[in-house]
């Protein structure tokens, strides 16, 4: 390999500008004092990792708050009730305006099954059930079971 008088020159002038005696190519000017603290280091990766959770957090919070923001029509549509009916299908009852309906609502399909004359009173409905007969424990369930009731 062959190089021309100018690039020798270059590389002898590049070599004594950065030449220090003694010096071993690539080693450090001073060296190291210590070897750095597990327990800062440690510190700082938490800190850091609580900040990002956080601010994940908040994040959620807000565009959960602000779902509904700028929706116009916010009380002219409301889901009353659902009730699942197999793993992908659901009744649900809706309020539009005064009317109620109850659809049907299947991957890729909802279908209107009744238009209700009158309305739902859910409260109530939710109340009656409660104050039902209580449903028996695990405990009375498993003695029956095994022939010790």
């Amino acid at each position: 390999m062959k190089f021309s008088s100018l690039t020798l020159a270059l590389l002898a002038r590049f070599a004594l500008a950065h030449a220090d005696a003694g010096r071993v190519f690539a080693a450090p000017a001073a060296p190291l004092k210590g070897a750095p603290s597990v327990v800062g280091s440690l510190g700082e990766v938490t800190f850091a990792l609580a900040v990002v959770l956080a601010a994940v957090f908040v994040a959620a919070w807000l565009l959960r708050r602000v779902r509904g923001f700028g929706s116009a029509a916010r009380g002219a549509l409301d889901v009353i009730a659902d009730l699942p009916l197999g793993p992908k299908e659901r009744a649900v009852l809706v309020r539009v305006g005064t009317t109620q309906l109850l659809i049907g609502v299947a991957p890729g399909r909802v279908t209107t099954l009744h238009v209700l004359a009158e309305p739902v009173d859910v409260a109530a409905a939710a109340a009656a059930a409660t104050a039902g007969p209580a449903r028996p424990s695990f405990h009375a369930l498993l003695m029956k079971s095994l022939g010790k009731s």
